[in-house]
């Protein structure tokens, strides 16, 4: 019962659980990282160097509260609505009944709630208060202005919840349920999935989350792509307007000299200084780019800007440089985005790197700018031969010459500018995200918690367990005797017989007509007898035990009686001269005992007392409690006391003091030809039942035999169930009592008093 009571509880607590527990949804969305390492060098595609690193700055921005704001913008997910229950409120995004307008909002900076009650298909109320309003009418509180739209029949009497939370409040909350997991080990195949009590409300965040990434990743690849087309236009509007002075100046020079042509004596010096010009024209606008790009990073609006790397400098250390300056300079941009402070040390460690670089940028343009002047000065010193050829050439031509010159630097360097601008245009047209969906989110019906089988299943497993641990535990911790096993493996004595518990308030349960179960017991431990005392015509049986109270004088009292029946002239001594309870137990009175024979002033023959109602049933009583009980148990007149005895009587039985407590039993056993041991069930120790194990190994008693005293019925012992004793008697359950000489159920003795009782008030009316 206690096992079926148990899992019964456990599993209606589950049930309750099972009831009461908000389910909670996986949705789960796929998408395909294309690392850009693939497309790059051979070493990088054989150990993908970058791509471990690049993987888990990608997912880290997938999990990031700034891209969650984004996805709560998009999706509109600031408005949760809820209908109230009597224990719990549930989820109902996207299946409200009604729909909540809001034009105005007084703090968007704080989360606020609030409750409608629908009293009507056109009346409600807010958060409890007596004002009514009608459905589509524009209302104002403390939160701001709003408005109920397109309500449904169903919304009447049910309670429903409207909160409202800023991005900022419930991004992190959103991000930090974001789970992204490689699909397959080693790939680049991720799943983004999210739990949430609301299905739909999880397939939305995955999928607006995908969608926002892959819209961010362009935005964020574009943003080098866009500083490059800015910084173009910006110097292609200078170039332009510097073109078109130096085309005035000329036009006006050609105009006010009335030039056409030149003279042919001239044209082989011109190819000279042409061919020394274009020289000095190519390094020319190298320093000038040079230049460009050291106002570029001198400039403070620019001190944290990536430096634009296609504008043809031919420098390997310059073009490394400039890469780790641009790395360096996105990720501290990446630190702030992502709230770190100002004062960060790994803020500002990077910005200490960054501008390590830049000077290092500035060392290696300077270099460069050298090298080039070098080569500049050595096409000039060639040129200068024939500008001294030129000496006799008209001034005017010179003047021409210089202003053709200028003009075609800025013009290459314009068409320069004009090229680059059209490939960063078309690397921005044909920019692609980082990552390909293979497919939206979706997720099953079957909630992923609670787990309904394996909480049924714990529910039954602790339903089990709790009554078997106590039962374990109790069993540890008991250490008094329960069956007859936590003898046997104790001992090996033999039980000569178990009695039970007897319900009557004599001590005397034996007689002619009593064929109790107790009497019953009382008469087979007789026949067993036989076999230990082996054929001794006329035995001395003493009686003892661990400690009193273990029912000695019960055993004593009506073993004595059923030898007396089996037509044995038998005597019972009351040896427990310091706390005697036979003679009391059969309401006997004696003036004088052994311990008045042992002392001299009464004859053996004044001793026993006729037991009523048995014709061969003597007692002795111990007498006056004398000071030394020891010491008189060892006088010379014992043995006297006792070849007397077997004169006159054919079975005597000894009650003597508990062994275990004092040495009155050791005594008086060279005078026994038996010892019956006395156990209580649920009062000896196991650790008194070894002390017999070691009297009956030694051979300090004789002939020990053991008597299980006191049996009751208790749940998980059995005794009555396996049958150690009894022959049909019904000892199947319930404890007996005798009633008219028979042990029966109190259950059943219960019921027929109760069955009297009605009879009789059914007779006297």
């Amino acid at each position: 019962p206690v096992f079926l009571v148990s899992v019964s509880f456990c599993l209606l607590a589950a049930y309750l659980y099972l009831r009461y527990t908000t389910p909670i949804y996986r949705a789960t969305g796929t998408i395909s990282f294309v690392s850009e390492s693939n497309r790059g060098d051979k070493f990088e595609q054989i150990f993908k160097a970058n791509q471990t690193e690049d993987i888990l700055a990608e997912i880290e921005i997938l999990r990031s509260s700034a891209l969650m704001e984004r996805v709560i913008e998009s999706a509109q997910l600031h408005t949760n609505y809820s209908a109230v229950g009597k224990i719990k409120s549930m989820d109902i995004y996207k299946k409200s009944p009604f729909q909540l307008d809001i034009f105005e909002i007084s703090d968007s900076s704080k989360y606020f709630s609030m409750t409608l009650d629908f009293l009507n298909n056109s009346d409600f109320r807010i958060n409890g208060e007596k004002q009514v309003f009608k459905i589509g009418q524009v209302f104002k509180n403390k939160n701001g202005v709003f408005r109920i739209s397109n309500p449904q029949s169903n919304s009447i009497g049910v309670k429903y919840s409207i909160s409202w939370t800023p991005s900022a409040m419930l991004a992190p909350a959103y991000a930090s349920m974001i789970r992204v997991a490689p699909k397959v080990a080693g790939s680049l195949i991720y799943n983004l999935s999210t739990d949430n009590p609301n299905l739909q409300l999880g397939i939305d965040i995955i999928n607006n989350l995908i969608d926002e990434y892959r819209v961010v990743n362009i935005e964020y690849r574009n943003i080098t792509t866009m500083q490059t087309l800015n910084f173009i236009s910006d110097r292609m509007l200078i170039l332009e307007k510097d073109l078109d002075s130096v085309e005035r100046r000329l036009l006006q020079f050609k105009q006010y000299y009335d030039i056409i042509d030149m003279e042919e004596q001239s044209r082989r010096y011109f190819e000279k200084i042409a061919e020394t010009d274009k020289i000095q024209n190519e390094y020319r606008v190298n320093l000038k780019v040079i230049e460009l790009i050291e106002e570029y990073l001198s400039d403070k609006n620019n001190l944290y800007e990536k430096v634009p790397t296609s504008l043809g400098i031919d420098n390997e250390a310059f073009k490394r440089l400039n890469v780790e300056y641009n790395l360096k300079v996105t990720e501290r941009k990446s630190l702030l985005d992502d709230g770190t402070k100002p004062d960060n040390i790994i803020l500002r460690n990077l910005e200490s790197q960054i501008a390590d670089i830049r000077i290092a940028i500035f060392e290696s343009l300077k270099n460069t700018k050298k090298l080039f002047q070098t080569l500049i000065n050595d096409a000039t010193g060639q040129g200068g031969v024939a500008r001294t050829e030129l000496k006799f050439l008209p001034q005017r031509a010179k003047e021409l010459l210089e202003i053709e010159r200028e003009k075609d630097i800025k013009q290459r360097l314009y068409n320069f500018l004009l090229e680059k601008r059209e490939e960063t245009a078309m690397s921005k047209a044909s920019t692609i995200p980082n990552s390909k969906v293979l497919s939206y989110a979706a997720g099953s019906s079957n909630p992923i918690k609670p787990n309904r089988k394996g909480i049924q299943i714990l529910a039954i497993i602790i339903g089990i367990g709790l009554p078997a641990m106590f039962i374990f535990f109790k069993e540890i911790i008991n250490d008094k005797v329960n069956t007859r096993y936590d003898i046997e493996k104790i001992t090996a004595a033999s039980i000569l017989g178990e009695v039970g518990h007897s319900y009557s308030s004599s001590s005397m349960i034996v007689s002619k007509t009593n064929r109790s179960m107790v009497s019953e017991q009382f008469r087979i431990i007789r026949s067993n007898l036989q076999y230990v005392l082996n054929k001794v015509e006329k035995p001395v049986i003493m009686i003892t035990s661990s400690f009193s109270s273990e029912g000695k004088s019960f055993i004593t009292t009506n073993l004595g009686g059923v030898m007396a029946l089996a037509g044995k002239k038998t005597v019972i001594l009351e040896f427990d001269i310091r706390k005697p309870k036979l003679f009391s137990g059969l309401k006997l009175s004696s003036k004088s005992g052994i311990t008045n024979f042992l002392v001299g002033k009464t004859p053996l023959e004044e001793l026993p007392v006729k037991v009523p109602g048995f014709e061969n049933l003597y007692a002795i009583s111990c007498g006056p409690v004398p000071p030394n009980p020891s010491e008189l148990l060892l006088d010379r007149s014992v043995s006297e006391f006792f070849a007397w005895l077997k004169l006159n009587f054919d079975v005597v039985i000894m009650d003597t003091a508990p062994v275990g407590m004092v040495s009155d039993a050791m005594t008086l056993g060279k005078f026994a030809d038996a010892t019956l041991y006395i156990v209580r069930q649920g009062h000896t120790y196991k650790k008194q039942v070894a002390l017999i194990d070691e009297f009956y190994i030694e051979g300090r008693l004789p002939k020990i035999s053991i008597i299980i005293n006191d049996i009751k019925i208790k749940p998980g012992y059995g005794y009555y169930g396996y049958g150690r004793y009894g022959y049909g008697y019904g000892y199947g359950g319930g404890y007996y009592e005798t009633e008219d000489g028979i042990d029966t159920p109190s259950s059943v003795i219960a019921f027929n008093k109760f069955k009297r009782f009605f009879s009789r008030k059914k007779h006297d009316s």
